[in-house]
């Protein structure tokens, strides 16, 4: 044996209930799985394939002795045909399907760091994988599976355009073959999931598939002097027509409509005709997300489960996308949509919440602001008659007590046998007394089991460990003026003395000031000179003319949309970079500093040993990057930014997250955008970057919102 560099894998274990389904008449955009346990696990392992095969078993069995993290527990996932589904929880926080269920998922980039060579090799196999194929053509691809037909279709016309009258019954027998090597191992693994009497049947199926594969193969292996003369004429004949069915399964006009949708589809997502022609391995991680988004959207499919799919795209592809899913509910036989997302703005498209919590899987319909209502008042109503029903019962047993006693003293043992009945009926019929539903409780109906009692406890919803951003104390200014101010400002980038061209203006003539207090937003397509701006106001790049003026006691926190990059470069150059670590090392804090840090990271997500022992490159993409941030997280900072007494300039496609932080919006259906009295009034700007040009919007998010609708909705109905 070679001895093996050994690694940390993270290992996801995900077992159920044998999952049921209708085998007669299943519907596929429909699922009914129960007693669904997910589990994440740490734990060492090689590069050798047998040696991961039994570290994967190993941490199987460490699932019984409570090892690594539960996601959930004995939960159930039920998906009704054609509802939207917002798939909601904190970061941290299926098995059998038939075969014929088309399940269609777009996953977020991987962030986990990786070292430069195994980039490059990833970036190879990628490219050697595409073939150089264009956007356009490998979104097709995708979806069609033009190329596998096409493969087949070349070879199937060279076997029947041969002189030789046995090639085009080889060719023949070639693609039957592979079909059926496929055919037989889907019948396998279907018979591996199934059990019972629908697992009899699949081992049923698979025997038969098996023997058909045994008996193809001898045929398959016969020479040309053991094929009969009619056998000859009658699999050439078979032979066309193959050709006939894949010829027209490529025709030209078929494969026009499709083009045409997935151009609409590209075209939505912000691509230009000239991008689309270029090849996949020259875009962005970006864009190449983008290609993978429109190659999901084109397929048809019956799960569509979209997971962060706005990450990469500004404000007019996420009101394009919005549209485009609301719209797929207009057909007989929509797919039933899993939405992953934190911009709440866009969730609202969806019909139903998945909320994961407590290991658990919560259904309500409804979106999400009137979920969090309904909760809120559940609460309320619950506390008030957990209460009342404490007070009574403290009443009840103080009355017991008193006959108890009277009974004893008197020997009155009527009275004695009265309070022992009493206190029966108080602990055992004590508790809830309306069910979920608002009847009244009834335990064979709504407390399914053996328990000890007839009534189920009042259960208070408790809120998660609320998350808090410290925001520091703003320094003292001693002398008025502006924090950051630009006047006139223009940036251009650097002419390359290898070329004659010179490049475009990305900022033109921009005039704006920050003073303490202020609420700025900054919104804009992208590509249209926002994160240039930004680098201007930190003193990142300086202008090409114009002038930048600092207030000399300005401090600035500045979170960059690079951060996540930033950090992989991290963990790459040091891979044992703890996140505490980290932060103790970016504020100078000394020891005595450490618990207030831990408390900090604590409070943000990072507990403990997560955020002392785990190297950040393990995070990344997890649990400290704001582009994944859980929507929880995304209130508490908006709520954080909205309060803090500094200034704030953002930039954000987030609809709910700007309005809130600059227009000081409180909830989802009113602003407050006065100040509490006695203080100074802040300024709430919003301002366009279009073209490298700046322009104030007096009607704030709401007005660039609406000026792009009217480009979406020429977008979906071209």
């Amino acid at each position: 044996m070679t001895s093996m560099e050994a690694e940390s894998v993270t290992t996801i274990l995900c077992t159920s209930k044998q999952t049921r389904f209708n085998i007669g008449t299943p519907n596929y955009r429909e699922l009914d799985i129960e007693g669904l346990d997910i589990s994440v696990r740490s734990g060492a392992s090689t590069k050798n394939k047998d040696s991961t095969s039994a570290s994967s078993k190993k941490a199987a069995k460490g699932k019984s002795r409570g090892e690594g993290t539960e996601i959930l527990d004995n939960a159930t996932l039920r998906l009704k045909a054609g509802q939207r589904y917002a798939l909601v929880g904190r970061n941290g926080s299926g098995k059998s399907i038939p075969e014929e269920t088309r399940i269609v998922i777009l996953q977020q980039t991987d962030t986990e760091g990786a070292n430069t060579n195994e980039s490059l090799e990833k970036s190879i196999a990628y490219q050697s994988a595409t073939g150089g194929r264009s956007v356009i053509e490998e979104v097709i691809e995708r979806a069609t599976a033009k190329h596998e037909a096409q493969r087949e279709l070349e070879d199937l016309s060279r076997g029947v355009e041969s002189t030789d009258p046995f090639d085009g019954v080889r060719s023949l027998r070639k693609i039957r073959r592979e079909r059926l090597q496929k055919d037989l191992f889907l019948k396998a693994k279907d018979a591996k999931l199934r059990s019972g009497a629908r697992g009899m049947q699949a081992r049923k199926a698979l025997i038969a598939a098996e023997k058909i594969v045994a008996d193809f193969d001898i045929i398959y292996e016969q020479t040309d002097e053991e094929i009969l003369p009619e056998t000859l004429a009658k699999e050439t004949g078979e032979a066309a027509d193959m050709l006939a069915d894949l010829q027209l399964s490529i025709e030209p006009s078929k494969m026009a409509e499709v083009e045409s949708q997935a151009k609409k589809l590209l075209t939505g997502l912000g691509f230009s005709e000239t991008t689309m022609l270029k090849p996949v391995s020259s875009l962005s991680g970006g864009w190449r997300m983008r290609a993978s988004l429109a190659s999901a959207l084109l397929q048809k499919t019956d799960i569509l489960i979209l997971d962060e799919p706005t990450n990469f795209l500004d404000l007019l592809g996420i009101l394009w996308l919005q549209r485009y899913l609301t719209a797929q509910g207009e057909p007989t036989d929509p797919p039933t949509l899993i939405l992953v997302s934190h911009d709440r703005d866009f969730i609202s498209l969806c019909t139903d919440l998945l909320i994961l919590r407590d290991k658990g899987i919560t259904y309500f319909h409804g979106d999400l602001p009137t979920y969090e209502s309904a909760q809120a008042e559940k609460k309320i109503h619950l506390t008030k008659v957990k209460e009342a029903q404490d007070r009574q019962k403290d009443h009840i047993q103080q009355t017991i007590q008193k006959n108890m006693r009277e009974g004893k003293a008197k020997d009155d043992q009527n009275k004695i046998r009265q309070a022992k009945s009493r206190q029966k009926k108080l602990d055992d019929r004590w508790g809830l007394e309306t069910s979920a539903r608002g009847g009244r409780f009834k335990l064979n109906r709504d407390l399914v089991g053996f328990h000890f009692t007839r009534r189920a406890e009042i259960d208070i919803p408790q809120d998660e460990r609320p998350i808090n951003f410290v925001l520091p104390e703003p320094p003292e200014l001693r002398f008025p003026g502006a924090l950051i101010s630009l006047d006139k400002a223009s940036f251009r980038y650097p002419k390359d003395p290898t070329k004659k061209v010179v490049p475009p203006m990305v900022l033109q003539d921009v005039t704006l000031s920050v003073h303490m207090g202020d609420r700025v937003g900054i919104i804009g397509l992208n590509g249209s000179g926002k994160s240039t701006l930004i680098k201007l106001l930190v003193g990142e790049t300086k202008p090409s003319s114009g002038v930048l003026t600092l207030h000399p006691r300005l401090k600035i926190g500045y979170y960059s949309q690079h951060a996540v990059e930033k950090l992989q470069d991290l963990g790459v150059s040091d891979p044992d970079l703890t996140g505490l670590a980290l932060l103790l090392k970016e504020t100078g804090a000394v020891e005595q500093d450490v618990g207030r840090v831990r408390s900090l990271l604590g409070s943000l997500g990072l507990p403990g040993r997560l955020a002392s022992d785990v190297p950040i490159r393990k995070l990344v993409g997890w649990t400290i990057t704001t582009t994944h941030l859980d929507y929880e997280t995304v209130t508490a900072l908006r709520e954080a930014l909205r309060d803090w007494e500094g200034a704030v300039v953002v930039v954000s496609h987030d609809r709910w997250f700007m309005r809130g932080v600059v227009e000081g919006q409180i909830d989802d259906e009113e602003s407050d955008l006065s100040d509490e009295e006695g203080e100074t009034p802040r300024r709430r700007l919003v301002y366009r970057l279009r073209a490298g040009q700046m322009s104030e919007l007096t009607g704030g998010v709401q007005q660039f919102e609406a000026s792009l609708e009217k480009r979406v909705a020429k977008l979906i109905d071209s």
